[in-house]
C-alpha cells in the first residue's frame, strides 16, 4: 500500500480550539481507516510544521479525499507527498532509460 506523509500547521481555529485535538487526531485516523488505509506514525514537532503524520492509503485518491476533507473542517492547512520506500527507489533505478 502506498505511504504518505502529511505536514499539518494549525490554522488560527485549530490553535485556538486545541483542547479539541485528541477528538481531531481520533477523527482522523477513523477517516484514514474508512478507506482502508492505517495511520503508521503520528508526531507532533517543534518548527515550521505542528504535525506529522506518516499514512498507508489505498490510493491517491483515497489520500486526498482525507486530506481534503481534514483540511476543509479549518483546524489545519494540509501538504501531502508520496513516500517511496528504498526497495522502490532501487526498482526504479533499474527501469532508466
Amino acid at each position: 500500500m502506498p505511504t504518505y506523509i502529511n505536514l499539518n500547521s494549525w490554522t488560527d481555529q485549530g490553535i485556538r480550539n486545541i483542547k479539541e485535538a485528541p477528538q481531531r487526531i481520533d477523527a482522523f485516523k477513523k477517516a484514514v481507516e474508512a478507506v482502508g488505509g492505517k495511520v503508521v506514525g503520528f508526531y507532533v514537532t517543534m518548527g515550521k510544521y505542528d504535525i506529522i503524520t506518516i499514512v498507508e492509503a489505498p490510493s491517491d485518491e483515497a489520500i486526498a479525499n482525507i486530506a481534503l476533507g481534514t483540511g476543509s473542517k479549518g483546524s489545519i492547512r494540509t501538504e501531502t507527498m508520496k513516500a517511496f520506500t528504498e526497495d522502490q527507489f532501487r526498482n526504479m533505478l533499474t527501469k532508466l532509460q
